[in-house]
């Protein structure tokens, strides 16, 4: 069973940062892409950023800039700085991850429960 728990949103002002956290645990063998989605209300999910195990990142253009992922492949995890917010930031983030489990072999794309980030003056 594999798990990713998220953490690190929150209520801010805007122009200003929060950072995100995802940790996956469980039986890993390994991780490819790792990434960030969001939902705000009454819109579809959408890709935020990812970054593949060598390093490799893509972003919205909504973000760039403004936001930087990254990870520590020695801890399973990875990282959502987001500076500079903006209230239509505002929406419910999720980690993604696509993962090779260690019993079965199979690759798999998990997901994170989700963490509210609101951006309000």
């Amino acid at each position: 069973q594999v798990q990713l728990v998220e953490s690190g949103g929150g209520l801010v002002q805007p122009g200003e940062s929060l950072r995100l956290s995802c940790a996956a645990s469980g039986s890993i063998f390994s991780i490819n892409a790792m990434g960030w989605y969001r939902q705000a209300p009454g819109k579809q999910r959408e890709l935020v950023a990812k970054i593949l195990r060598g390093g490799t990142t893509n972003y919205a253009d909504s973000v760039k800039g403004r936001f930087t992922i990254s990870r520590d492949n020695t801890k399973n995890t990875v990282y959502l700085q987001m500076n500079s917010l903006k209230p239509e930031d505002t929406a419910v983030y999720y980690c993604n991850a696509n993962i090779r489990d260690s019993r079965s072999w199979r690759d798999t794309a998990y997901w994170g429960q989700g963490t509210q980030v609101t951006v309000s003056s």
